[in-house]
């Protein structure tokens, strides 16, 4: 069966990418290519069954607000996902319960990886921190990836029995120990040239584990991409992670 796909926030720089990608595949048809300036009904007109969107998190709740209304599921890139807004999806999701929404911090099959990589070495070391690098026009800081990478590797040391890290720092600038997340130090990055890219830095007595992954080019996000648009269709309600969608 094709599956009839539209594409929002597709002049963007991963929009694009998608645009072409869905395009290519055998089993999807593109029904819709929908920019900042288009109208929502353009997806029902359309009779998209997946919705792949790519926007910015003061424009996803609007667009994940008229998809589940309407039947269509979603596979969204876009951050900035808070618990008041998780809250808001599933109180739509129970109203739409055919209908599955993935939320992926990351569409990169190396960057899936290299979380549960991260999360399995945890429980062996004593402190970890992590530090993102990406473009200096992204708008939340810090990234998706990076945020679910420490609430993994928290909730690892946590079900091991470790404790909480401690933080030496006794005099210092605001900031400079990065974000707190779960215990973890999350450390951002922004720089003219980069993409997406992200270390994860653990450390004991006389050794450390350095696990890092790069995104060079928008095109390493598209397998994650229509992975995730031929699965959600077949599982309903909210999947946090594409790692749910792999064999792992």
């Amino acid at each position: 069966m094709t599956l009839r796909v539209a594409v929002i926030g597709a002049t963007g720089r991963i929009g694009s990418e998608a645009v072409k990608a869905v395009e290519a595949a055998p089993d999807l048809e593109l029904v819709a290519t929908l920019n900042s300036k288009s109208a929502l009904e353009e997806l029902t007109e359309s009779g998209a069954q997946v919705a792949v969107e790519l926007t910015h998190p003061d424009a996803v709740m609007g667009n994940l607000d008229h998809c589940l209304h309407h039947g269509i599921h979603v596979v969204t890139g876009t951050t900035g996902w808070t618990d008041e807004r998780l809250a808001t999806l599933r109180g739509w999701l129970a109203e739409a319960p055919s209908v599955g929404v993935l939320i992926a911090p990351n569409f990169s099959i190396g960057a899936v990886l290299s979380m549960r990589f991260a999360q399995q070495a945890a429980k062996y070391f004593e402190t970890v921190e992590v530090v993102e690098l990406h473009h200096d026009r992204k708008a939340d800081a810090p990234s998706g990836t990076a945020t679910r990478t420490a609430q993994l590797i928290a909730a690892a040391r946590d079900a091991a029995g470790l404790p909480r890290q401690s933080d030496p720092t006794t005099h210092g600038l605001a900031g400079a120990r990065g974000a707190d997340v779960d215990g973890v130090p999350v450390h951002s990055v922004r720089l003219r040239g980069l993409l997406a890219h992200q270390e994860v830095l653990l450390g004991d007595a006389g050794e450390t584990l350095t696990i890092r992954h790069d995104s060079l080019h928008h095109s390493s996000f598209m397998p994650g991409i229509l992975l995730g648009v031929r699965k959600v269709v077949d599982t309903p309600g909210l999947t946090l992670g594409l790692e749910h969608f792999l064999d792992l």
